[in-house]
């Protein structure tokens, strides 16, 4: 079993796995950190998705043992609840939270988006999220969401 050194939301982390763990189980099981989502284990829907050294990764489809030495971030790492990041205000804001299930990881890859597009239109929005699947169906409002705190990011 392999023995992993990372951080965590900016806590230093080592932990000895085993070699199949999922940074999805890593993440929820061993750290406690539910807020990643396990949707489809089929890295179809994007609940799960973290950022890893700064880039959205579905963590059910990567190895605890393969961010050995990366900095990881999930959705418990972005904001406090006196303190939420703006693309979780302006999700509360514009209603895009929904059922909240696909939340954490439709949050993550639009704070990446977001970072690297400033001024994103609908079309945009649309494309980047096309991996996230809300079962709700309702994407109007999530991209609403992302308009709006790309505004406040940045845009």
């Amino acid at each position: 079993m392999p023995q992993i050194n990372l951080k965590v939301n900016g806590k230093e982390e080592q932990r000895t796995v085993p070699d199949n763990t999922l940074l999805v189980d890593f993440l929820r099981e061993t750290l406690g950190l539910t807020g990643t989502h396990v949707g489809c284990d089929t890295s179809q829907c994007g609940a799960c998705v973290v950022h890893v050294d700064g880039v959205s990764v579905k963590s059910c489809t990567m190895l605890a043992a393969q961010a050995d030495g990366c900095d990881v971030t999930t959705i418990e790492g972005i904001g406090t609840s006196d303190n939420l990041h703006p693309m979780q205000e302006a999700f509360h804001e514009h209603h895009g939270l929904q059922c909240g299930f696909c939340t954490p990881g439709m949050v993550m890859s639009a704070i990446e988006f977001v970072s690297k597009n400033k001024n994103p239109s609908e079309a945009e929005i649309r494309d980047a999220l096309e991996g996230n699947i809300c079962r709700c169906t309702g994407y109007h409002n999530i991209v609403k969401a992302v308009q709006s705190a790309a505004q406040k990011m940045g845009g």
